[in-house]
């Protein structure tokens, strides 16, 4: 196992010192999110305090704040803490894992990971989708819309339990990678608590449920928080429902968002088996810079155009709706074309005669067809999607471009990864390639 696990001597985002402020950062920002764009908070952004207003609220504080001062800790406490949405949150954690278990599914085999195996997973993240679709909609269809705002109404509690989980989450796993004969993951074993807490020390931890093997890396990516997210938009529809009438006076741009977001979360999980190839599966070691992106950034920052619209409707009419769909549809066959041709190209059903050539190590790198175009030509559909998922909000507010800003900088720093991953397991046919496909994610701009 030494072999298989050599001490990684290289550090990503800054070390311990960047991945501590990340930590600390990524949860704050989803309530920042939440505060900065709400109704509750007076706007999106809220007014801006006055000079003068703040200077009066300033001076009224005490001269020092004790962090021992039990009163302004429950206030916080209290302010983002709800016991009933910490409960429904863990009721729908454990509907997810008993319907994966339960639900039929496909056995589906990874990647040959380096210690020789080849791992199993159980698909079925698609069905888990639907049934979860079906008793939502049997509510509404029941009981009225008002029967589902709940995840509107106790936004912060459901956002505070996710974040709590992802938490232990990461705990539990950093524990579990010190079990005998574990396999690390090649970036996660620098020595560094913080750090390997962080990025994942553990490549593929699993756990034993209901006689199954269950792996806590695969089944976060897909489940509880991308479902989860669908769910909440359809609470958003919900909300604006009851305010504007019925779901007859739903705005044109919340269907919209709607489509376009839960098409998005639908195709992932139809597709379950594409991420069996992807960096974090393949790569990245499981620990909170997955549990809490899975878990609660996805959910709770991916929803935000939803939410504004819930409380600031928006009428496009048919002209704006008809060429934010134009570009949707143009990201969505480009992610799903370059997707497509890398995964039947890996699996052996090339059926469109691309070209490549072979490295050393005798991998084969394609240089045709949208891959031929750029590195990495499902980050261009990913983006134009994003401003697509945007665009129905209008232009009142940059905050609901936030999504399309931050995923700018997550894709490019994801292709330098990969591209510094490439470099060191292909060596000169790295450079090779680059020369043949120069372009990294925008052909002929980036």
């Amino acid at each position: 196992m030494s072999k298989l696990n050599p001490q990684t001597t290289h550090y990503e985002f800054l070390g311990p010192v960047g991945t501590f402020f990340i930590s600390v950062g990524v949860p704050s920002m989803i309530y920042g999110l939440y505060y900065g764009c709400s109704e509750q908070t007076g706007g999106c952004p809220p007014p801006t305090l006055t000079l003068s207003k703040l200077t009066s609220e300033l001076t009224a504080l005490p001269v020092t704040i004790s962090l021992h001062d039990i009163s302004w800790w429950q206030g916080l406490w209290q302010e983002v803490w709800d016991t009933e949405a910490a409960l429904m949150y863990l009721a729908w954690y454990a509907f997810c894992v008993v319907a994966w278990r339960v639900l039929p599914g496909a056995q589906v085999e990874g990647t040959r990971i380096r210690d020789g195996s080849v791992k199993k997973y159980k698909i079925n993240a698609f069905s888990t989708f639907l049934l979860a679709l079906g008793l939502v909609t049997g509510v509404i269809i029941r009981f009225g819309p008002e029967k589902f705002t709940f995840l509107y109404e106790r936004w912060v509690g459901f956002a505070t339990a996710a974040i709590l989980m992802s938490i232990a989450q990461a705990f539990v796993v950093y524990a579990m990678s010190f079990r005998e004969g574990a396999l690390l993951a090649l970036g996660g074993n620098t020595g560094n608590w913080v750090y390997d807490w962080y990025i994942g020390r553990q490549l593929n931890p699993t756990l034993s449920i209901f006689g199954a093997e269950f792996d806590i890396k695969s089944f976060n990516e897909l489940r509880p928080g991308l479902i989860l997210w669908a769910l909440i938009d359809i609470s958003m529809v919900c909300e604006q429902a009851v305010r504007r009438g019925g779901i007859g006076n739903v705005t044109d741009s919340m269907w919209l968002v709607l489509l376009f977001q839960v098409g998005y979360v639908a195709d992932g999980l139809y597709n379950e088996p594409a991420i069996l190839t992807t960096m974090d599966i393949t790569t990245d070691g499981f620990g909170f810079m997955l549990s809490v992106g899975d878990l609660a950034w996805v959910p709770f920052a991916y929803s935000l155009q939803a939410r504004y619209l819930a409380f600031h409707p928006i009428l496009l009419g048919p002209v704006a709706t008809a060429l934010i769909v134009a570009v949707n549809a143009t990201g969505y066959y480009i992610f799903r074309e370059a997707n497509g041709q890398k995964n039947d190209f890996r699996n052996g059903k090339d059926t469109r005669g691309l070209k490549y050539f072979t490295t050393e190590s005798g991998s084969k790198l394609i240089t045709s067809g949208w891959w031929g175009r750029s590195r990495h030509p499902n980050y261009l559909g990913d983006l134009l999607m994003a401003l697509a998922w945007s665009l129905p909000t209008g232009f009142d507010t940059p905050i609901t471009y936030f999504y399309v800003m931050y995923f700018a900088v997550l894709l490019i720093h994801r292709q330098r990864r990969d591209d510094e991953n490439c470099e060191k397991k292909y060596g000169k046919d790295w450079e090779k390639y680059k020369k043949m496909v120069p372009y990294r994610i925008i052909p002929y701009i980036y």
